[in-house]
């Protein structure tokens, strides 16, 4: 069985590159001068206690693959990237039950890959990452990299879930077959709302009144779909001391997903799956949505003028969100 790990920067290269480590065959499909780099010097990954370049093979267009048909499909782009690298995937020759793993924040990935394959998986995806230069992915979770639960979408699990579980176990993940992993996906949702407000605000922000009341929006708009949702404590209790964010001085951490694509420069972001989607049922089910509503139109404006995290103060957030309450 070979991992295609389409998307090979923070989350992706670790993923793959611990795979790799383990001895699994691994395909880590990038772009640009990270990919550039991976092919000429190997990609580095850094860890606690480790760092190590790897010889893993690269590849730069996903529609140059040539998947096989026991290949596993191993999407980790961000959300907003995924339509187009599944039109991709299909023109190499995705096949119409291959299997597609989402190690992807967000809960609308899923979706879109079950339109071209009948086998997706969903993956609950907590794992510290950066990619702060290319050719460098910088993993700081410790003992083990990530937590990376996975099983069918819709729902269930199966031989492959079985696999794909026991070779990140075996690669140094805390991973297993969970029948409802995405009602641990909207959990990690939840804690994926603050992402854009980091991205706005900068992570020394104190903004925990906004992420309480984005959280609280999310969790009426779930509650209105009919959708379940884990606790913070299950959430604590399932990942336990098995992942710790360790400061590595050399390595230091910013922020999270979204403020890592803000400070690069690039050109869209996952707000729209993140704090969008809670905009969504919002807007399907009659339930008033302002502060995230807030935190989404303010993310593309940011991105449109070319911004930087911090150009939006926390008192613009919510001065944007009490006029979207008026309207």
């Amino acid at each position: 069985m070979r991992y295609v790990v389409v998307g090979a920067g923070a989350v992706g290269g670790t993923i793959g590159g611990r795979l790799h480590q383990s001895g699994a065959d691994v395909l880590l499909v990038a772009r640009g001068e990270h990919a550039a780099v991976m092919r000429r010097d190997g990609l580095r990954l850094v860890r606690p206690g480790a760092d190590d370049v790897l010889a893993v093979a690269v590849e730069t267009e996903v529609a140059r693959l040539r998947l096989a048909p026991d290949d596993v499909v191993l999407l980790a782009v961000k959300s907003q990237d995924t339509p187009g690298v599944l039109a991709d995937l299909v023109r190499a020759g995705l096949a119409p039950d291959q299997p597609v793993v989402c190690a992807q924040n967000g809960v609308s990935n899923e979706l879109l890959a079950l339109r071209v394959t009948s086998r997706v998986h969903g993956v609950r995806v907590w794992l510290p990452a950066s990619s702060p230069r290319p050719g460098v992915v910088v993993a700081q979770g410790a003992p083990m990299s990530g937590n990376l639960d996975l099983g069918r979408f819709p729902s269930g699990t199966d031989a492959t879930s079985e696999a794909v579980a026991a070779d990140l176990e075996r690669s140094g993940f805390v991973a297993r077959p969970d029948p409802d992993v995405m009602r641990w996906k909207r959990g990690k949702l939840l804690a994926n709302l603050g992402n854009g407000v980091e991205a706005l605000c900068g992570p020394e922000a104190d903004a925990s009144d906004l992420l309480a009341a984005a959280r609280e929006e999310a969790r009426r708009c779930f509650a209105a779909a009919g959708l379940d949702w884990p606790s913070r404590e299950e959430e604590v209790a399932r990942r336990g001391d098995q992942v710790e964010l360790v400061d590595l001085p050399d390595w230091p951490r910013g922020g999270g997903s979204t403020w890592q694509s803000v400070t690069k420069g690039a050109t869209s972001t996952e707000v729209d799956h993140l704090n969008g989607e809670v905009v969504l049922l919002g807007r399907l089910h009659d339930v008033p949505t302002p502060v995230n509503a807030a935190v989404q139109a303010l993310v593309h404006d940011l991105v449109r003028r070319g911004g930087r995290p911090g150009d939006v103060t926390v008192d613009d957030v919510r001065r944007s969100a009490q006029t979207l309450r008026k309207l």
